[in-house]
């Protein structure tokens, strides 16, 4: 058993898939997965590659790691029942039914993937 390894192996993605990575804009620096706070992101072995999303069930959606990204490598993708938003055809107003403000227009914007 001298020469057992331990391989890092993603779990498979959740439906939510929480943190999407675009490796082009990625730069390995790792920061990301120092600041999670519940190691859903880890170090990819391969130098240069962009972490691995090892356990995206256990995601909090605090952010943390993509307020950490310096270049805009990371998006979130909430859970659907946090993307649901209602505008107001008299005022244009986007709100939340029996939740607090709607998040800023940013949150709008489609991400890669979404199937709507």
């Amino acid at each position: 058993m001298a020469n057992d390894k331990a391989y890092l192996v993603p779990n498979p993605i959740a439906p939510t898939q929480p943190i999407l990575i675009d490796p082009d804009k990625c730069t390995a620096c790792n920061k990301c997965t120092v600041k999670c706070r519940v190691q859903t992101l880890l170090p990819n072995p391969e130098k240069g590659k962009p972490p691995v999303v090892v356990y995206p069930e256990e995601c909090w959606y605090c952010g943390c790691c993509i307020e950490e990204c310096k270049f805009g490598a990371m998006q979130m993708r909430y859970p659907i029942n946090q993307r649901l938003f209602f505008k107001r055809k008299d005022t244009g107003e986007i709100f939340r039914v029996g939740g607090p403000d709607a998040p800023p227009q940013s949150y709008f914007k489609p991400t890669v993937g979404d199937e709507y």
